[in-house]
């Protein structure tokens, strides 16, 4: 079952709490998307910049598995409330 957009913009802000608290990953983060320290900052508000939160937590089970026991979730919940925030939408090909 799936989150609603809701709850799934709540676990990407903790997510994106968790990342900022993570000093390395961080700045593996911002190298990788391209952002700077003032878009993650309003990227907290923006469903669409949580979703890719999770989606570059979601390239690495160790960070998973980091994030989800940090915030005390079960793993499945990242991938879930990132099918649930925009862009996260199951690609049906055929």
């Amino acid at each position: 079952m799936g989150q609603s957009q809701e709850s799934a913009e709540t676990l990407g802000l903790r997510a994106l709490a968790w990342l900022v608290g993570n000093d390395d990953l961080l700045q593996t983060f911002m190298g990788s998307s391209g952002v700077s320290e003032e878009d993650v900052r309003a990227g907290a508000a923006d469903p669409a910049f949580l979703g890719a939160v999770l989606e570059f937590l979601l390239m690495n089970d160790a960070w998973v598995i980091e994030c989800s026991d940090a915030l005390n979730v079960p793993g499945t919940a990242i991938g879930e409330a990132r099918g649930a925030l925009p862009g996260g939408e199951q690609v049906h090909w055929t």
